[in-house]
């Protein structure tokens, strides 16, 4: 099936979406910080690059779109109808980065959180923040 876009539209709406500093990723960021809570973003040396680092929790916690990570059985996740197969490999790689990335990190004894886009729409984002303030201090 044909892209319902221009290469030049496609490209456009392509370069708008953002790896890092994501509305999802900055709101989760600015409750922590309210909380008292104090991190580091995006530590290149740590695999997966996570989104945030809580070193006295030893914590890290990636957020993850729906869409680009494959949630299973989430709203927010359908396969487009047009390049099906070329996206379906593109969101099976990510998954299977992600796969490597957690064991990789719990083999460094780090606690791995994951944060998915759904949980921080507006009737599941409290519970959802508070969840993560109760995983952090079960340590």
């Amino acid at each position: 099936m044909a892209d319902v876009h221009s290469k030049e539209t496609r490209s456009y709406n392509m370069s708008r979406i953002r790896g890092k500093n994501t509305k999802p990723e900055i709101l989760v960021r600015k409750f922590l910080f309210s909380k008292g809570f104090r991190y580091r973003l995006h530590d290149k040396k740590l695999p997966g690059k996570p989104d945030i680092i809580l070193p006295k929790y030893k914590a890290v916690i990636f957020i993850n779109g729906c869409f680009w990570h494959g949630h299973q059985d989430c709203k927010y996740f359908t396969v487009p109808k047009s390049h099906t197969e070329w996206w379906l490999n593109k969101i099976s790689r990510n998954q299977e980065n992600d796969l490597i990335s957690n064991s990789l990190l719990s083999a460094k004894n780090y606690r791995v959180i994951t944060v998915w886009e759904c949980q921080l729409k507006k009737n599941l984002m409290e519970e959802t923040l508070q969840n993560l303030i109760a995983t952090l201090h079960s340590a």
